[in-house]
């Protein structure tokens, strides 16, 4: 928002646990240099402590972990164990060393597809062994830190292949669910589903059917008892539906769990297979197990924030960010041991892990607490999980794969116009399998971007007589003839405007409309080029011509090849751009405002020089500020408005009914209402302008006394005595603030701040007078006994009062601040600071100081110090 507001950029150090405090201070290290020094996630100093947040999350996330992992181990093929192996060193291995803490890691049924082609075509034991090689692959990747740079896949590309292969999941868990077997490829699965529906099986469509039943309803269930019995998960809900229904009823042929003993248990066996054939395995395990851990990584993130959000950003809901290169390494190492252990692929669950964040988890315990609890079942529940039918576990994994073609990503893709890329990468998912599919999508997209590179729309249309043409796209050299020949049919004579929306031109492109210019004018016609609002038009650019470049997405800023010619058309051009480009984008928040009022966050005061945008140089939008804009940022002193109430009026309004909690004033270099009050005569007709600068005399008189500390700019002097005077009206105009009396009780309160600002123009900067703890937070230092009026200096000065004893007019330099100057003297930077010698009087920082009395600590508070771009908190800091 504005500049002037300084914003926290860093978080503070995170307690090293967020439940109680621990009664060591010595501070922890880190064995993360990127987490910080002391985290939620590592253990706390004073012995291993979990809070009752974990504890109750890894309880969630289990008993929906349990389930899921037996039916997609099902699903693949694998041995039913191979599923509990997944999970537990999923929660335990990558728990423990991933960057993601509340990130729950198991086998994925975004893996299912991929893992059971590979134990069908080289056996569950050389599958192991892959996923182990994977996992050696990962941790190369982790090590070469590329892990941010997998997520610059298009997310078109990535939904299409998670939603192909929900797709294909489902369908191979739809016989089971008919009570047949799944055949190999998606495409067998829809072939053969006639004929599987001709032969159902009785017994396992029911248990499927109230497994999906239950599924659906359990989330919908009513009332006060529902939402006590959604505290189940809904996947251990409906299994323990369908297991019991099958333990009543007694079915007969209805397969159920049967998990060996863990003594007959395989383990991986290095594959005898072709080494190219293995290498593409691994590289398919790889890209799928590490772009869907980090995508649910970088979920876990945006989780976080909203929860913050909800929580008012309290200490216990406080984590770490996602280390997307640990990350990648923690997944890498549990794929090692899963598959040194007989396991399924790891990677990061979705489902779990948003279970474990809603569920409350606030560091890394409740994750790997999940992981126990799945070893122990694995050891002691075997006679319960063998009563299981695998039918619900098909049902369960179908509901799943079905989930996985998400609405919500289909309208996100749709919105940002990917939809054919999306649908080319499901289907070639489907048809052709998940690495294949991806090239195929990634194909699709070049293809796509390319089309759009050389896709433009050229129209024309003739209003008030002048031809406008109009230019939709890339201009590249693919599009030059049908750009010369839409420009061609404009006569030679005519006025016309070219409107160029797109963001790159390249050099074809320009030399075609230089020239098409060049010849249009040499016959008498006129061209002007506009840009639409929020279009950067990139190309080269001749030294006869400069053209100003769009930079706001609400200014309607033309290029002149004419810069003296104005056509009168400006305000329509602009205010039908507005309505064209921006009012669609900003309909929403602005019927928002209306509805619930204005709520700015502070008072802008500032100059009305229409150099001065001040939506552009705070970065602010509609009803951030209240701003008030005057000749010369002036605030008349109360009761020397002399009919003129409108600057009172709005500081009361903005301070005592929309509360603002912050008041700007700010000044800028070149302001021409202080270089008419440096030029002011002493005597002479009473305008309208020269009513209004009286209430500027005050700066100027503060500017010459030499009580007074100068204000300066952080590093040099000011350049001139327009600039000096600049810098001092902004401290002047804030003691004016500070004698309102609405302003005066606010500050009193804490509960409003002021603010110095000053703008140059020419160099694009802002600076903002330095906070300080004794009183510039709140306006500027307090007046010393010296500083205070007597009865006599209670009027107003008059300009001659601006160099006490000057028999000379008050239009002066700044070396008429001296006492007993006899006339004005223009002078250089060094007269600015009353009784400086020079810019050689420097600090030992480098920069200048005022001489004698102004030097030192009152000094330092009236210096406006630049703001750098990482924002305002750096100049609070320096301050």
């Amino acid at each position: 928002m504005s500049a002037c507001v300084p914003t926290r950029t860093h978080s503070p150090p995170e307690p090293s646990e967020p439940t109680e405090p621990t009664k060591s201070t010595e501070p922890t290290k880190s064995t993360d240099s990127t987490e910080g020094s002391s985290l939620p996630h590592h253990p706390p100093p004073g012995g291993f402590r979990i809070a009752g947040a974990d504890l109750s999350a890894s309880v969630s996330v289990f008993l929906i972990a349990l389930p899921l992992s037996l039916g997609i181990a099902l699903a693949t093929g694998a041995p039913l164990q191979a599923g509990l192996v997944a999970a537990a060193v999923g929660g335990i291995v990558a728990g423990r060393f991933g960057g993601s803490p509340l990130q729950v890691s198991g086998p994925a049924a975004g893996l299912t597809v991929v893992t059971a082609d590979l134990i069908q075509q080289y056996g569950w034991r050389a599958t192991c062994a892959v996923t182990v090689l994977a996992g050696l692959a990962q941790l190369g990747l982790a090590a070469l830190r590329v892990a941010r740079s997998a997520l610059a896949v298009s997310p078109a590309i990535v939904h299409g292949m998670i939603a192909g292969i929900g797709v294909t999941i489902a369908l191979a868990q739809l016989h089971i669910v008919l009570g047949g077997t799944p055949r190999s490829a998606a495409l067998d699965n829809v072939l053969a589903l006639p004929g599987q529906l001709a032969a159902l099986h009785t017994d396992a469509v029911t248990v499927s059917a109230v497994t999906v039943a239950v599924l659906l309803a359990w989330p919908r269930l009513p009332g006060r008892t529902g939402r006590a019995v959604r505290r189940i998960p809904a996947a251990l809900a409906a299994v323990t539906a369908a297991t019991a229904l099958a333990a009543v009823a007694r079915p007969v042929g209805l397969p159920r769990v049967d998990l060996p003993s863990w003594s007959s248990h395989a383990l991986p066996q290095l594959p005898q297979d072709p080494v190219l054939g293995i290498a593409a395995a691994v590289v398919t395990i790889t890209l799928v197990t590490s772009v869907q851990s980090l995508l649910s990584a970088v979920a876990v993130d945006k989780l976080l924030a909203k929860r913050m959000e909800t929580a008012g950003g309290a200490a216990q809901s406080r984590v770490p960010r996602s280390n997307l290169d640990r990350e990648l390494a923690g997944q890498g190492a549990a794929n090692i041991v899963s598959g040194a252990l007989g396991g399924l692929p790891v990677a990061g669950v979705a489902v779990r892990t948003v279970a474990n964040v809603s569920a409350g988890a606030v560091s890394r315990h409740s994750t790997m607490l999940h992981g126990l609890w799945i070893v122990l079942a694995a050891l002691l529940l075997v006679p319960l999980l063998d009563l299981i039918p695998l039918a619900a576990l098909a049902a369960l994994v179908m509901v799943v794969g079905v989930q996985m073609v998400s609405i919500t990503h289909l309208r996100t893709v749709r919105r940002n116009r990917e939809m054919l890329v999306y649908a080319v990468t499901l289907l070639s998912v489907v048809a052709t399998g998940v690495l294949e599919g991806v090239a195929i999508g990634i194909a699709a997209a070049v293809a796509v971007s390319l089309h759009r590179l050389t896709r433009t729309r050229i129209s024309q249309e003739e209003y008030d007589g002048v031809r406008r043409v109009r230019v939709r796209g890339q201009l590249t050299f693919l599009a030059v003839p049908r750009l010369t020949r839409a420009l061609n049919l404009v006569p030679r004579d005519a006025d016309c405007v070219v409107e160029l929306d797109g963001s790159f031109m390249d050099h074809a492109a320009y030399e075609a409309l230089h020239d098409w210019q060049v010849a249009q004018v040499a016959h008498g016609g006129t061209v002007e080029f506009t840009g639409r609002a929020g279009g950067r038009i990139s190309g080269p650019v001749s030294e006869s011509q400069s053209c100003c470049r769009p930079w706001t997405p609400w200014r309607n800023h033309h290029c002149h090849s004419s810069p003296g010619r104005r056509t009168g058309r400006e305000l329509a051009d602009g205010l039908g751009s507005f309505q064209r480009d921006t009012a669609p984008l900003v309909r929403d928040e602005l019927a928002r405002l209306a509805r619930e009022g204005q709520r700015p966050s502070q008072l802008f005061l500032t100059c009305a020089d229409s150099r001065l945008v001040t939506s552009m140089i705070t970065a602010s939008g509609p009803g951030d500020l209240f701003t008030v804009r005057n000749i010369g940022n002036l605030v008349p002193r109360p009761g020397e408005e002399s009919g003129d109430d409108s600057v009172a009026a709005a500081i009361e309004y903005a301070v005592d009914v929309l509360g603002v909690g912050s008041i700007t004033v700010c000044g800028h270099s070149g302001c021409g209402a202080m270089q008419s009050l440096l030029r002011l005569p002493p005597d002479g007709e009473q305008t309208p302008l020269r009513r209004w600068l009286r209430h500027g005399l005050p700066s100027l008189e503060r500017m010459g006394s030499t009580r007074a500390v100068p204000a300066r700019l952080s590093g040099r002097l000011p350049k001139d005595a327009v600039e000096q005077l600049c810098l001092t009206n902004v401290v002047q105009q804030l003691e004016h603030l500070r004698a309102y009396e609405t302003v005066a009780r606010r500050l009193a309160d804490g509960t409003l701040k002021l603010h110095g600002m000053y703008f140059h123009v020419g160099e694009a900067q802002a600076y903002l007078l330095a906070e300080r703890e004794d009183g510039w937070a709140n306006g500027g230092p307090a007046q010393s006994a010296e500083e205070k009026p007597t009865d006599g200096d209670a009027a107003a000065p008059g300009p001659a009062d601006t160099a006490p004893g000057s028999t000379g007019p008050a239009n002066t330099g700044p070396a008429d601040t001296a006492p007993g100057s006899t006339g004005p003297a223009n002078t250089g930077p060094a007269d600015t600071a009353p009784g400086s010698t020079g810019p050689a009087d420097t600090a030992e920082d480098g920069e200048p100081t005022a001489a004698g009395g102004a030097a030192g600590g009152a000094a330092c508070g009236l210096v406006f110090h630049r703001v750098p771009p990482s924002g305002a908190r750096s100049v609070r800091a320096r301050s």
